[in-house]
């Protein structure tokens, strides 16, 4: 509860209003409220669990994680070019999605930068040289650097994609340009080395990219690789676990043309 009180103060210092975990209506058999295991991670239904982090104990860099079994859930990328939607369009677009977060960097126009495949139809030009992809092929998603595996036209079912890459085989390795870099809020997609799927945010005022990518390897999510998504006024997140009815979500400041989004299979 303390975690979506937080989440609630950010939403309220935004102007925006943020939902938190309620119980549901008292019934015969109430629904258990979550609560950590001794991992730290909550289970909010099979195959789906959240947990919070404070890199080096700081409150405003915290870092909210959701970790996703693919045998359990299915990833889609969604896209609305010139047409995009805050978190409450995107809830009423998408009603059977079990959570969702923002996706690739876009223009002022609305259309996204880099590839973005939704069910097999592709938008926009592969970045050649420079970040890393999301996609799903043959059913089954990964995280993958752009410059390790450069992506050459093959067929994909879904994918969203953006820079910098920030772990790749469980190494921090983005490398700052020179200028002093700026703490902003962070939307983050990466594997784990089982091979399930986290959706990263941080709900306050965020990280430098170069400390979120030094951070990500030391904890114990086990992380193989790291892409940074869209950030800073886009970054948003919303989770609604199968048969709830109180959904906890992480407003933008801007509207966002694509998500990537997590349906129960």
């Amino acid at each position: 509860m303390r975690n979506a009180c937080l989440l609630l103060m950010v939403g309220l210092l935004a102007g925006c209003t943020l939902a938190a975990w309620t119980p549901p209506p008292p019934t015969p058999t109430p629904t258990p409220v979550p609560t950590p295991d001794a991992s730290g991670w909550e289970l909010l239904a099979p195959g789906l669990e959240q947990r919070f982090y404070q890199p080096g104990g700081n409150l405003f860099g915290q870092l909210w994680a959701l970790r996703i079994d693919p045998a359990r859930y299915t990833f889609r990328a969604h896209y609305r070019p010139g047409a995009p939607l805050v978190v409450a369009g995107w809830q009423a677009e998408l009603p059977e999605a079990v959570a969702f977060v923002n996706a690739n960097f876009f223009s002022p126009d609305h259309t996204v930068l880099g590839l973005l495949v939704a069910d097999g139809v592709a938008y926009g030009a592969s970045y050649q040289g420079r970040g890393g992809t999301f996609q799903v092929q043959n059913s089954q998603p990964r995280v993958r650097s752009n410059i390790a595996e450069p992506y050459l036209g093959e067929l994909l079912e879904q994918a969203v994609q953006a820079f910098p890459m920030l772990t790749l085989d469980g190494q921090p390795i983005y490398q700052p340009a020179g200028a002093q870099e700026r703490i902003s809020r962070r939307t983050v997609v990466a594997q784990d080395r089982q091979g399930r799927i986290l959706l990263l945010v941080t709900p306050l005022a965020g990280l430098t990219l170069e400390a979120l990518s030094a951070y990500l390897p030391e904890t114990d999510m086990d992380i193989a690789h790291a892409l940074n998504l869209d950030g800073g006024g886009s970054t948003l997140m919303l989770v609604r676990p199968p048969g709830s009815t109180s959904p906890l979500s992480l407003p933008s400041f801007d509207p966002v043309p694509a998500v990537l989004a997590v349906y129960a299979r």
